[in-house]
Parts: structure tokens; C-alpha cells; sequence
């Protein structure tokens, strides 16, 4: 598995690149944004770990460049602001996961496994639909009345998990433990972040609406209002 760490710490970084290696993982390193970018978008990468704060350019605008040219890669982003709003504007970057600093490296392995393991485990050829909305789970591509939908991810893995429980009402917590996979801040509105995502993407210039709200209890997934 390759990865790429951008992190502008030196010790932070040989740190962190010498246990994904014991791991039996390949590392690739930048110390900047800039070169951060360059090697993203020049290489194929299973996940890329990356630091919000870093020289030339910042982690957000790294990551919203990614995004433009590869919806589909994993990026784990490691930040020391541990406010809701600072970690919502990594996701809204299109972050799929956010660490923060400082980490116990058995965490950072936690959040790896849970980001990378969604895309392998996946039955190969299997389509899911419902009403005009399909997920190809081969190509990891959405459509809604036949218009393509871009995903991170996380919105990818969030839906798949939606879809797979149509018409039964999910909670955070069952989102948290079969999506996230890892321990997680339950009192963090993430889990309604990521809905909006979805609801904006998939929802928002269609009908009928099929992500609803029950307050109180979670989220279903149904065609009907």
C-alpha cells in the first residue's frame, strides 16, 4: 500500500514515516504544501496523510486541489486545532478523516485500516439502486437520473452504508461504528456534516428526497416521504 505523508515537522515526520514503514507500508514525504501537491497529483496514492498547517501553501487548499483531479483517493488530515468548525473545514475540503495532534500512532494505524479497508472490501461488480440513484461498487461510481455524482470517500462509504440499511432507521452511533470503524467524538456534529454532504449532492436537484431525518433516532433511506 503507498501512501503519502505531508507534514512539515521534521520529527513528526520521520516519526510517523518510520512506523507506516515497519508496517510494511510505502512512504512517500513532502514537506510543503506545494511539493505536496505536486507528488498527489503526479502519483497514484491508496491514502495521503496532510497536515493543515504547512509552508507555501496550506492542507485545505492542498486538499481541495486533490479533489479536483481525484475524487476517489483517501486523505486523512492531521491537525492541532481541535475546534468542531476547524475540523468541519477539513471535511469540507474533502477530507474523508481528521486526526488531532498530538496522536498515539496505534490511532493513526486505526484511522488507516478503517479508511483503506472500505474500498477492498466491497463485493466486486455489485450495483445498488433505488429510485433513480445507482452505486456501482466495481468502479466506485454514483449516478442519479443518470447524471454522474462525485464522492469522496467518506460520502461514498457514508451512502454505501445508507443504502445498504434502506427503509431502517440508522443512528450516529451506528454510523460511527460501521463507517468511521475507529473511536470517534460522538459530541461532534460530523456525522450531520456529512449527511449535508450527501443531501447537497445526492438530494438537493432531485426527487423524490431519499436521506431523511428522525429526529432523535438517526437517519433512514427511503423513496418515500
Amino acid at each position: 500500500m503507498k501512501i503519502l505523508l505531508v507534514e512539515d515537522e521534521p520529527k513528526v515526520a520521520a516519526f510517523i514515516k518510520k512506523g507506516l514503514e515497519e508496517q510494511a507500508y510505502e512512504v512517500d514525504q513532502a514537506f510543503d504544501g506545494l511539493f505536496g501537491k505536486k507528488l498527489a497529483l503526479q502519483n497514484e496514492y491508496d491514502l495521503i496523510i496532510l497536515d493543515v498547517i504547512l509552508p507555501h501553501a496550506s492542507g485545505l487548499e492542498v486538499c481541495r486541489e486533490i479533489r479536483k483531479h481525484n475524487t476517489t483517493v483517501s486523505i486523512l488530515m492531521l491537525t492541532a486545532l481541535g475546534a468542531t468548525d476547524d475540523k468541519i473545514l477539513g471535511l469540507d475540503s474533502g477530507a474523508d478523516d481528521y486526526l488531532v495532534k498530538p496522536f498515539e500512532f496505534k490511532e493513526l494505524l486505526a484511522r488507516i485500516r478503517a479508511l483503506t479497508r472500505r474500498t477492498s472490501d466491497a463485493p466486486t461488480g455489485e450495483i445498488l439502486k433505488m429510485a433513480d440513484l445507482e452505486m456501482d461498487l466495481a468502479k466506485k461510481t454514483v449516478t442519479r437520473a443518470g447524471q454522474p455524482i462525485n464522492l469522496t470517500a467518506r460520502e461514498f462509504a457514508l451512502l454505501h452504508y445508507l443504502m445498504r440499511n434502506r427503509e431502517r432507521v440508522v443512528s450516529r452511533v451506528d454510523i460511527i461504528e460501521q463507517v468511521w470503524e475507529t473511536s470517534f467524538d460522538t459530541g461532534s456534529n460530523v456525522i450531520d456534516v456529512y449527511i449535508n454532504f450527501l443531501r447537497k449532492k445526492i438530494d438537493k436537484d432531485y426527487t423524490p428526497k431519499l436521506i431523511h431525518t428522525l429526529v432523535g433516532m438517526g437517519y433512514v433511506m427511503k423513496e418515500t416521504e
